[in-house]
């Protein structure tokens, strides 16, 4: 690893840490390969049940695509974050729970990164934001296309516009963060967080996760209306074993995984 990715896995969750502090976390060419080789260990280890992306420093999250290197930054095509974003590259949707740990500046890819997380938890310090037209840039923006779907339409036509950010304590008023704290906080609340996670079945956690995903976009209808692979492969697991049994026995599951 380059030292631009912190990586750690302990008690079934992956801690995934953007270390370019002094560039506001923006994401290199190095550090999008790196994250795209995480994203694909995490889904492929049954014994990871979550990721917690978060970002070393106290002043940014993630301030998007380091573009520092010029038009060939970014020639991998990987997409900004790895493929989770699917900005000018293939879309990765991660089939574990990820909670996104926002603080400070959270601006364009890198406010799109957070809004591929299924958990946001935000410092009290968050500032969310589009900062492209006052730049004069716009592109491939995914951002933009999460923004419209994640917020009410017109606070999201409203930072897409004009470019101003959002803060914090607005975000979770308008539903975008499960939760604000102070930022001394903010790591043992993503670790409250990933625990309560954890308590469930983790197999159950993606089946559930993929089904409500893949039909987002459609009609409640067509939802309601389709047979969802990954929940009838779910009946045949170790773990709908377990949480039988430990409900005959009551006593608390104790899940493989598996």
């Amino acid at each position: 690893m380059s030292g631009e990715l912190l990586y750690e896995v302990r008690d079934h969750v992956a801690y995934v840490t953007l270390n370019r502090p002094k560039a506001l976390n923006s994401i290199s060419h190095d550090l999008d390969v790196e994250l795209e080789q995480k994203w694909i260990e995490i889904d492929a280890n049954p014994d990871i049940w979550v990721a917690v992306l978060s970002a070393a420093g106290d002043r940014a999250f993630c301030a998007g695509a380091d573009i520092s290197g010029g038009t060939g930054a970014h020639s991998s095509r990987l997409a900004l974050g790895g493929g989770l974003t699917g900005i000018g590259g293939p879309l990765r949707v991660l089939k574990k729970p990820l909670i996104a740990v926002v603080h400070g500046y959270a601006l364009g890819g890198g406010f799109e990164l957070a809004m591929c997380a299924d958990l946001i938890i935000a410092a009290d310090n968050a500032q969310f934001g589009l900062p492209e037209v006052k730049a004069g840039i716009i592109g491939e923006s995914g951002v933009m296309h999460r923004a419209i779907r994640q917020l009410p339409h017109h606070v999201a036509m409203a930072l897409i516009l004009t470019g101003e950010r959002m803060s914090a304590a607005d975000a979770e008023r308008y539903g975008l963060v499960n939760e604000v704290v102070p930022f001394a906080e903010l790591q043992q609340t993503a670790e409250k967080w990933a625990a309560k996670l954890t308590v469930a079945s983790p197999l159950a956690q993606q089946a559930a996760k993929e089904a409500v995903l893949s039909r987002l976009g459609g009609s409640l209808e067509t939802a309601l209306a389709t047979k969802y692979e990954p929940i009838e492969a779910y009946f045949h697991t170790e773990d709908v074993k377990e949480g039988r049994l430990a409900f005959q026995e009551k006593r608390l599951p104790t899940w493989s995984g598996r």
